[in-house]
C-alpha cells in the first residue's frame, strides 16, 4: 500500500476493538477509498503510510491512547460520543458499517468531539473510578450483614456508624442468637469491611494529594461544596473544560438540564436529561444537597441571594438540581477563566 495510491483521502474511521481495528475511508469526492481490517500492534505502521487526514474514533476505552498515538504521527484525531455516530450508520450493525458511520461523522463541521485526555487524566479518572467501584462494594458488604442479621433476629439502626459500633458487641455477647456458621460468615464479612475501608482510605488519601498539587483543582475548591474529591474528578473528566463553550453547554453534558419535547414554538420541558457522566453528576447533587443542609450559612456566599430566593418557590429536590447546576457552571467558568471563585466571605460549607 503507496501513500500516492490514497493522495486525495480526506477522512478515516476507525472502529476500536479489543485487538482488531476496522478502518474506511473517504476521498475528497466523499467515494469509499478505504476499506481494511488490521492488528492493534499495525496500527502505528499502517497509519504511517497514510497522507495526513482527519481521523475519527468512538469515545470508548483506549480511544485517548489511539487518538494521542494519530496525533504524534501528524493526523487530525477526533473522538466522538457514539451518539452522535449513530444518524450516520446505515445498513446493519458491523464493524465496517460502525467505522463508516465514523468517517462520515467525522467530517461535520458543527459535531461536538470528545476533548483528548492526557495521561495524568486517564490515571486521576482511574482513581476515581476504583474509589467508587469499592465505596460500592463496601455498601454491598455492609447490606448483607445487615440482611444476614435479620434473618436472625437481629436489627440494626440505620446508619454506617450504628452498624459498626454495633456490630463487633453481636459479634460477643449474642452469639447464642445465631449459629457457629453464621457467626464466621459474618466475621469474614466484617473482615471484607475493614479490608475496604482501609483501600477506600488509601485511594481517598492519593486523589486529595492529586488535589493539593493541581492548580486547577485548587481553584475549584474555592467554590462552596466543592472539595478534592469533585475537584479532582472534573479535572480528570473535562481538564480546562476547552470542550466546551460556556457554562451552559457543561451542565447540559451533565445530564443536570431540563429534557426538551419542542414542537409548533411550544416549549415543553420535563425532568433533568440525566446524560453524560453519572458519577460528576452525583457528586454535584451532594454537594448542592450538603450545602442547602445550612441554611444559615448561604448569606456568606455570593449565590446565598439567589439561593435564598430559589428556595421560596422550588420544591426542596429540584432546588438541589438546580443549585447543581449552578455549581456545575461555576466549575467550568473557574477552569476557563483560570481565576478562583469569588465569594463574599472566605467560610463555606463542608466541601466533598
Amino acid at each position: 500500500m503507496a501513500k500516492n495510491d490514497f493522495d486525495e483521502l480526506m477522512s478515516v474511521g476507525i472502529d476500536i476493538g479489543k485487538d482488531v481495528f476496522h478502518l474506511v475511508g473517504f476521498d475528497k469526492e466523499g467515494q469509499l477509498v478505504l476499506r481494511k481490517k488490521i492488528k492493534r500492534m499495525a496500527l502505528v505502521a499502517t497509519f504511517e503510510e497514510l497522507p495526513r487526514c482527519i481521523v475519527g474514533m468512538e469515545a470508548c476505552m483506549s480511544a485517548h491512547f489511539v487518538s494521542r498515538t494519530l496525533r504524534e504521527l501528524g493526523f487530525e484525531p477526533r473522538i466522538i460520543p457514539a451518539v452522535y455516530v449513530q444518524p450516520f450508520n446505515k445498513g446493519q450493525k458491523n464493524d465496517y458499517n460502525d467505522a463508516e458511520a465514523i468517517a462520515e461523522a467525522a467530517l461535520r463541521p458543527n459535531l461536538k468531539t470528545v476533548s483528548e485526555k492526557t495521561q495524568e487524566q486517564l490515571d486521576l479518572q482511574a482513581l476515581h473510578r476504583v474509589r467508587s467501584r469499592l465505596v460500592s462494594r463496601r455498601t454491598a458488604t455492609m447490606n448483607q450483614i445487615r440482611a444476614f442479621l435479620i434473618e436472625q433476629g437481629i436489627t440494626v439502626r440505620r446508619s454506617v456508624a450504628a452498624l459498626r459500633t454495633s456490630l463487633q458487641a453481636i459479634l460477643d455477647h449474642r452469639d447464642d442468637e445465631m449459629s457457629l456458621r453464621m457467626r464466621k460468615l459474618i466475621l469474614g464479612l466484617q473482615q471484607d469491611w475493614i479490608w475496604t475501608d482501609r483501600r477506600i482510605e488509601m485511594t481517598t488519601s492519593e486523589i486529595k494529594s492529586v488535589s493539593e498539587s493541581e492548580a486547577s483543582c485548587q481553584r475549584l475548591v474555592t467554590i462552596p461544596g466543592i472539595g478534592p474529591i469533585i475537584s479532582t474528578a472534573v479535572v480528570a473528566a473535562v481538564g480546562t473544560g476547552e470542550a466546551y463553550d460556556r457554562g451552559r453547554d457543561f451542565a447540559a453534558w451533565l445530564g443536570l438540564v431540563p429534557r426538551q419535547h419542542s414542537t409548533g414554538g411550544r416549549t415543553i420541558l420535563g425532568r433533568i436529561t440525566k446524560r453524560g457522566s453519572r458519577y460528576l453528576r452525583m457528586l454535584f447533587v451532594q454537594a448542592a444537597q450538603v450545602i442547602m443542609m445550612r441554611p444559615n450559612n448561604w448569606h456568606k456566599f455570593s449565590l446565598g441571594p439567589w439561593l435564598e430566593a430559589a428556595a421560596t418557590r422550588m420544591q426542596h429536590n429540584k432546588l438541589g438540581v438546580a443549585l447543581a447546576n449552578k455549581l456545575a457552571r461555576i466549575a467550568w467558568s473557574v477552569l476557563n477563566s483560570g481565576k478562583d471563585f469569588d465569594w463574599k466571605k472566605k467560610e463555606f460549607a463542608t466541601a466533598i
